[in-house]
């Protein structure tokens, strides 16, 4: 065989389903490892991937070249918490000079963001989420089970200084645990320009500790924000493809995004797939199968042979997550392994 990498033609098809939504977002997980341990995502104790079953750079860089010619144009790379995986900015480097890859996005607890943040910028990054749930110290201890509010705060600041533009802040919200931060939250990110986005809980917790009556939905932040800031209105440049339903505050103070799960699924317009750490494709965040793309990689298979693993799982994706029907099957992995 040649060591020369397969060259396949770039086709007329793209990723579509049955229902015809077209994929262009890939997720790729880089790691399951993290260094603090959210109660809505992980377990306190929890064994690791070992490391030689992660995807290298080298294959995660394959998977992306062959994706592209499927019209994979938007990359987003997850955890676990990425930072943990070494030298990640020339990962990032190598995926921001991937023809066809126009835009490199990056989800980040925001631990060890502060020194790491330039690099990712001078690297391609131009994309980045970091996760705070919480202004409140000890709430963001208890949350995480590990102390590292300051360096979160620090690590925000310091992407904002690197040139990121905007920086967007992503909170769970959990009814009866967060709901006295959604107007802090607020606050703090039109003090310092962040685009805050809330999340409701999902039935993805290592505890099975999520119930119904513990979401905070949506249009319940949306009341808190308005009453407690401002009132807000829908924005008018949404991209109907995004999770995320927009608001700007009346006042020109910055923008909310509202991702509702759970109450207003966006299934009908999802346009991702998701790649585990140890290279397993998912076609959705709950999706019950996976194709083992590690093993097509490791066993030598062609470019051609990943590109129609990654067809045809698209093809067979499902109409929605069904988070709300009563035969719901919560998926074996949890957050961290699947990826945020």
């Amino acid at each position: 065989m040649s060591d020369e990498p397969e060259r396949i033609a770039m086709p007329t098809d793209r990723l579509v389903d049955r229902f015809g939504r077209v994929h262009n977002n890939l997720r790729i997980s880089v790691t399951d490892r993290c260094n603090i341990r959210c109660t809505y995502c992980m377990p306190e104790l929890v064994q690791f991937l070992p490391r030689q079953e992660l995807l290298t750079f080298e294959e995660i860089e394959r998977f992306v070249r062959v994706s592209t010619a499927l019209g994979i144009d938007k990359i987003r790379l997850t955890g676990g918490e990425p930072l943990v995986r070494r030298d990640l900015p020339v990962l990032v480097g190598k995926l921001a000079n991937v023809p066809g890859i126009v835009d490199v996005g990056l989800t980040t607890n925001g631990m060890l963001l502060a020194p790491a943040a330039r690099a990712l910028f001078d690297a391609g990054l131009r994309r980045i989420n970091v996760s705070l749930d919480t202004m409140d110290p000890a709430r963001f201890e208890r949350l995480t089970r590990r102390p590292g509010f300051e360096k979160v705060i620090e690590g925000i600041l310091a992407a904002k200084e690197a040139g990121f533009d905007p920086v967007k802040v992503n909170a769970v919200a959990i009814k009866g645990e967060t709901d006295e931060d959604v107007v802090p939250l607020g606050r703090f990110a039109r003090e310092h320009g962040l685009e805050l986005r809330f999340i409701e809980y999902m039935p993805l917790d290592a505890g099975n500790a999520w119930e119904r009556d513990k979401v905070l939905y949506a249009s319940e932040i949306l009341d808190l924000l308005s009453r407690g800031i401002g009132p807000l209105s829908p924005a008018p440049d949404q991209d109907p493809r995004a999770p995320a339903v927009d608001y700007d505050y009346d006042d020109g103070g910055g923008r909310v995004g509202l991702i509702a799960s759970v109450s207003r699924p966006f299934c009908g317009s999802c346009n991702r797939v998701r790649l585990t750490a140890d290279g397993k494709l998912r076609n959705c965040l709950f999706a019950l199968d996976e194709t083992d793309i590690r093993a097509l990689i490791r066993g030598g298979a062609p470019d051609s042979e990943l590109a129609e693993a990654l067809r045809e799982s698209v093809a067979a994706k499902w109409e929605g997550h069904q988070i709300n029907a009563a035969n719901f099957i919560k998926p074996e992995r949890l957050m961290h392994s699947i990826g945020g």
